[in-house]
């Protein structure tokens, strides 16, 4: 299991505002540099908000359940509450280079300037302009790369080395789509939860410590698998909001949550590295009965779950 950050985490939740971008002439990353910090705080169940945290004491466990090889402490739920909901950039190398850019349902597309551009004079810029940025999306609207559909805003930005297309959309929306990439959509409803918080908790590792300084994380299996609007369903949006905000943690800080297809696979990609769920193995304790909480407490041994909050909620 591996645990990069502390409890008290803090995050640029930005707004990748197009005009301050300066026509690409740095490598200054892609942030709005008056964006206001927000406190994330992994609260852990029975923690006193008030209390530091060092000296905080973990809830009761709500059940145990004792294997063969050793006990597994099923995480409590944490309590519902407010969660911040913060962007995040994702590169979508999987469709790299965008050979095709579609608008849908009032999206459009603008200059670093601002200046609103036709698809012709986009498609014209990709083919022949050499770097720049360009910002297509709408409050409704849907754009499309390479025909896959995504919403939120898609940047195309080109520092040189070619065109790469970056969606910006908020953590929830990502996860629920993230669970329809990794997961079938029509798998029990814990197994999809439990793929949700590994999902979230994954992501955040990634918010904090961005990839690069253009994109927190890619849409291949390198990082997690992501497909935008096509991966997206009723049940995994269910499957994110009945979690929302509910991330692992472990002695205080963020777990990044590893995870493959099978036990098999799961040892041998992750093996060197810590905890790491099996999906298929997923999809089996919850046909079994189990919950979201205790199908993750088998894996991620010793994790506790937690909910994120804004500082002073």
């Amino acid at each position: 299991m591996k645990v990069p950050v502390p409890l008290l985490l803090t995050i640029l939740t930005s707004v990748l505002a197009v005009a301050l971008w300066d026509g690409l002439t740095s490598r200054s990353p892609m942030q709005d540099p008056t964006a206001s910090e927000t406190l994330l705080q992994t609260l852990l169940d029975g923690t006193d908000g008030e209390k530091p945290l060092s000296e905080s004491i973990p809830a009761e466990p709500s059940r145990t359940e004792v294997s063969s090889q050793n006990a597994v402490t099923v995480p409590k739920i944490p309590a519902a509450g407010p969660s911040p909901d913060p962007d995040l950039r994702v590169a979508l190398l999987s469709q790299s280079p965008p050979r095709s850019i579609s608008l849908q349902q009032g999206a459009r597309c603008r200059r670093s300037n601002g200046e609103v551009i036709s698809r012709t004079t986009l498609m014209d810029l990709l083919a022949h302009q050499k770097q720049g940025l360009i910002s297509c999306g709408g409050a409704r609207g849907r754009v499309l790369v390479n025909d896959r559909a995504y919403e939120g805003t898609i940047h195309l930005l080109n520092r040189g080395q070619g065109w790469t297309a970056i969606n910006q959309i908020s953590l929830e929306r990502y996860v629920a789509s993230v669970v329809g990439a990794e997961m079938p959509s029509h798998w029990n409803s814990e197994a999809l939860k439990a793929q949700a918080v590994a999902a979230r908790s994954y992501a955040l590792v990634h918010v904090i410590r961005p990839a690069t300084d253009d994109w927190n994380l890619g849409d291949t299996t390198r990082w997690q698998a992501y497909a935008g609007l096509m991966s997206n369903t009723a049940s995994t949006r269910n499957a994110a909001s009945a979690t929302k905000g509910i991330v692992l943690s472990f002695q205080g800080g963020l777990v990044e949550t590893l995870y493959a297809a099978t036990r098999e696979i799961s040892a041998e990609a992750h093996g060197h590295l810590g905890a790491s769920m099996s999906q298929h193995g997923a999809q089996k304790l919850a046909e079994k009965g189990l919950p979201f909480n205790e199908i993750l407490g088998s894996y991620y041994v010793g994790a506790s779950l937690a909910r994120i909050r804004t500082d002073g909620e």
